[in-house]
């Protein structure tokens, strides 16, 4: 089942026992909202496009075949600075891995959390 969002997409390839897999795609020129998850820890790689990712204090770009971990906890941000499709399998691991366990500190879609 593919969730559609402001910025693009999202597809559960699979799931289990403490973990989700995910391709989420991100259309041209957008970006989802900075945040961080309290149960969970990511890993994306990046198999289509370009990405733009805000790690903690980092920011740098990865390309396909490249990889990035979010640890639990971290500030993080996945962005399409390019007019090109970006697409990444995300890899969640964690006690709790559900769409709530997001704590947003900027949108520009509007839905900012409130701690």
């Amino acid at each position: 089942m593919k969730a559609q969002r402001p910025w693009g997409s999202y597809t559960i390839l699979n799931k289990g026992k403490g973990f989700k897999v995910k391709l989420v795609e991100v259309s041209p020129h957008k970006k989802l909202s900075l945040q961080q998850h309290k149960f969970r820890s990511e890993h994306w790689v990046v198999v289509e496009g370009q990405a733009r990712i805000t790690n903690g204090n980092t920011v740098c770009y990865l390309k396909e075949n490249e990889s990035a971990y979010i640890p639990k906890g971290g500030i993080h941000r996945l962005e399409n600075a390019l007019g090109t499709p970006l697409k990444i399998v995300e890899v969640q691991c964690g006690e709790y891995l559900g769409e709530d366990d997001i704590v947003r500190l900027e949108d520009e879609y509007g839905r900012l959390s409130f701690r």
